[in-house]
């Protein structure tokens, strides 16, 4: 893992005061696990590699963490209930609480701002983006925490742009997830395929407005 740790790591290994802190070791278990379940994924990681990179026994692993379960939990669940829904509101609150004048300006604040913040926390996005859908439980706490907060902000805005006659008369939830889904899309495709001569950036995401603007259009 690098030096320059990423920020929602670092509140992570803060967190906590008294008997609630991390120890030195635990903070290396947990800064191991995030990078192996990054890389490798949850499934591959075995407890005898997180325990080697963090330079600890594997037994000391059990002594913080019943199970590997408990250890992606220990990283992902805090992660979505208690910095990533913060986290994102924070990070996001430039752009809501902006003035735009249209829905196409709007779209691409968003834009602008969610790559960003995906390329300053791209570990913790690959271990939600990864284990989301293998985890029930996480996918519980991660709508209840961060897709509801961040909907209830955004949805004062959306309706405004359907009084303007700039968004389709639909459900926020759905113009929200629509936006998400081909915003979410783009963003993948662009650290994928970047820097490939056969991405074209710009182009890429000129056509991702156009869908979304004449797609929700009134």
């Amino acid at each position: 893992m690098s030096e320059e740790k990423e920020p929602w790591l670092k509140e992570l290994l803060e967190s906590g005061t008294g008997e609630d802190q991390m120890t030195a070791k635990q903070a290396r278990i947990v800064e191991a696990a995030v990078q192996m379940f990054a890389e490798k994924g949850y499934a591959a990681t075995s407890t005898s590699e997180i325990a080697k990179q963090a330079g600890v026994a594997e037994g000391t692993i059990f002594r913080h963490y019943r199970t590997k379960k408990d250890l992606l939990m220990a990283i992902a669940a805090p992660a979505a209930v208690k910095l990533l829904a913060p986290f994102l509101i924070r990070e996001f609150r430039g752009v809501l609480n902006a003035e735009y004048s249209s829905f196409e300006q709007f779209l691409r604040a968003v834009v602008d701002n969610r790559l960003r913040f995906v390329e300053r926390n791209m570990s913790m996005v690959r271990i939600v983006i990864q284990e989301m859908p293998f985890h029930p439980d996480l996918q519980n706490r991660f709508r209840e925490a961060v897709l509801s907060p961040v909907l209830e902000r955004i949805g004062g805005i959306l309706d405004r742009f359907k009084a303007m006659g700039q968004l389709a008369d639909l459900p926020n939830g759905t113009i929200a997830r629509i936006c998400a889904s081909a915003m979410m899309g783009y963003v993948a495709a662009r650290l994928l395929n970047r820097p490939s001569p056969n991405w074209n950036d710009e182009k890429e995401l000129e056509a991702t407005i156009a869908f979304l603007l004449k797609g929700l259009a009134p």
